[in-house]
């Protein structure tokens, strides 16, 4: 497998490029991957050491998703390194939270470009190469982007659209035998987020409405990314999986009053 991840360190993409090299260790697999960041951080060096302890060939590529430019440029990079290129997860995002009555027009465009835009621009340019490899697309896309999430801003229109431009990608892209599937992760206890679980007590609030018992992890997300990415999902794609613990789906067990069999 040659494989492209953004967003590639310390959470979700972290997590994709470790499972992915465990994956191969185990199966004797070559798989050479392509890990790319917005710059060079301490985090994204250890995780080429890591991955390369595994036994995965790693190439270090940055930019920023904001730019049209970048995707086509860090696709050129992974098949410059490995000549070719079978698997892409675009997984890199970001957030800007506000009301939309107020919310910046920049910051509604940055959401837009690098949720939605970056990820279209990714896939058209390894295009030629995942035809070739009847390879596959793998979005992390978010529950947020299955309902309106309030005072997110752009965040889940553009999580929405990105979900729904994988889906389309899944349907113009099958007959060439490249498949295109989107996750969506519900609560994710991750690097980035750490502030927020770092107070028990909204941990444990936040624990209590997931049907499972608990919010998610990189792991969760990773396990699902690897499934997609293999054989296993060969009959898969246009799909958009919800990986949430059950919790976007359990909106009406908090329904106040609600009646049981004892009336």
């Amino acid at each position: 497998m040659q494989v492209l991840v953004t967003g590639a360190s310390p959470g979700i993409g972290g997590a994709c490029c470790r499972r992915l090299a465990r994956d191969a260790r185990r199966d004797g697999r070559k798989i050479q991957i392509a890990a790319t960041e917005l710059r060079p951080t301490p985090a994204i060096d250890a995780l080429k050491t890591e991955l390369e302890s595994l036994g995965a060939e790693v190439v270090l590529l940055y930019g920023n998703l904001a730019d049209a430019e970048t995707p086509a440029q860090l696709v050129q990079g992974a098949v410059d390194a490995f000549g070719g290129l079978s698997a892409v997860i675009s997984n890199a995002g970001a957030a800007a939270p506000g009301p939309l009555s107020t919310l910046e027009v920049k910051d509604w465009d940055l959401l837009m470009n690098i949720n939605v835009r970056a990820g279209w621009l990714l896939a058209k340019a390894a295009y030629p190469y995942l035809k070739t490899a009847g390879g596959a697309y793998v979005a992390i896309a978010s529950m947020s982007g299955m309902g309106p999430h309030p005072l997110m801003g752009a965040y889940s229109p553009s999580k929405a659209a990105c979900i729904n431009m994988t889906a389309l990608l899944a349907q113009e892209w099958a007959r060439d035998g490249i498949r295109a599937n989107s996750i969506a992760p519900g609560m994710i206890e991750t690097p980035f987020t750490a502030n927020v679980y770092a107070d028990p007590v909204l941990k444990k609030a936040r624990n209590d409405v997931v049907p499972l018992g608990r919010v998610g992890t990189a792991d969760d997300i990773a396990d699902v990314a690897a499934f997609l990415l293999s054989n296993d999902a060969r009959y898969m794609t246009g799909q958009n999986i919800c990986v949430d613990g059950g919790f976007a789906s359990s909106i009406l067990g908090h329904i106040p009053g609600r009646p049981n069999k004892n009336g």
